[in-house]
């Protein structure tokens, strides 16, 4: 007998993917075109679904878990800025929109969220799904963790006391494969109209930034530093490493911190999510320090 099923949708940079606590499947965005809600059949029955927690794009016009009709705009500010635009995010988030399934969205993290007011220097600091990344480890671990999402970019979520401390976007410190922060010949090719800022970001990775025989050893050197400055507010906290990226620079970020990591896959946003869901629907009224309103 099927009882009450919580789905995670985790908006990622190349793929969507859905995930119950066991089950999982992926769309790569711009298949996720053609999405349909019986596509979520793969994982229950839809009659089954109890709740959704759903996320999209940068999820910075809000900063509190709440209904996704409640939202304007789908919850972000622009659709302008960081990041490739193909069109199955938006078509994933309106189908679910318009299914009548109860979904909650999950806010990013940026300045309207509670996090310790100096990470605030920056505008954005984390999109939603690195939310549900974060609920997940801290199931794991505890509630004291360094979260380093590593995939086509990278960023760190500090978690202290079950409550979010603040995030370092891929904009800012530590490169991906695809993406990174802007250097000084970025601004300048930018002031001279060669490319636009969202263009320099899409290349601004280790795979146009040095020699394939470097990237992984330059990611996990950025990767252990980013995670050791995150340190400083939690002297101790155990290191999680997430997403595609992470199995592949484990031992060099071990020998870099002298810990050992905790690898997680790339599931581990959705599977998050489908636990926050969860705890949503069952009446949480906080999930990591962040509100949620029903």
């Amino acid at each position: 007998m099927v009882t009450a099923m919580y789905i995670g949708i985790d908006h990622g940079t190349t793929a969507i993917r859905f995930a119950t606590v066991k089950n999982e499947f992926k769309v790569p965005r711009v298949s996720a075109r053609d999405f349909v809600v019986a596509d979520l059949t793969r994982l229950c029955p839809l009659d089954k679904i109890t709740g959704i927690a759903l996320t999209y794009s940068m999820g910075d016009n809000f900063s509190a878990i709440q209904p996704i009709q409640t939202l304007k705009n789908r919850g972000i500010v622009s659709r302008e800025g960081a990041g490739e635009h193909t069109g199955g995010g938006t078509r994933v988030f309106d189908e679910i929109y318009k299914s009548n399934i109860p979904t909650v969205a999950i806010p990013g993290l940026h300045r309207g969220s509670p996090t310790d007011p100096r990470f605030k220097v920056y505008s954005h600091q984390a999109s939603p799904e690195k939310i549900g990344i974060a609920y997940e480890v801290v199931s794991v671990v505890g509630d004291d963790a360094v979260v380093c999402d590593v995939s086509s970019n990278t960023v760190t979520i500090l978690v202290k006391e079950g409550r979010i401390i603040g995030a370092l976007d891929a904009c800012i410190f530590a490169p991906g494969r695809v993406h990174g922060a802007l250097d000084l010949d970025a601004i300048r090719r930018i002031d001279l109209s060669q490319e636009t800022a969202n263009e320099a970001f899409l290349h601004a990775g280790v795979q146009d930034g040095v020699s394939e025989d470097l990237r992984l050893q330059t990611i996990a050197l950025f990767v252990a530093m980013e995670c050791a400055a995150m340190q400083i507010l939690a002297p101790g906290a155990p290191v999680a490493l997430c997403g595609s990226l992470s199995a592949l620079i484990a031992s060099e970020v071990t020998s870099l911190l002298h810990q050992d990591p905790v690898i997680f896959d790339e599931w581990t946003a959705a599977r998050g999510l489908a636990r926050i869901a969860e705890s949503v629907f069952s009446g949480a009224d906080s999930i990591l320090g962040l509100s949620v309103i029903l």
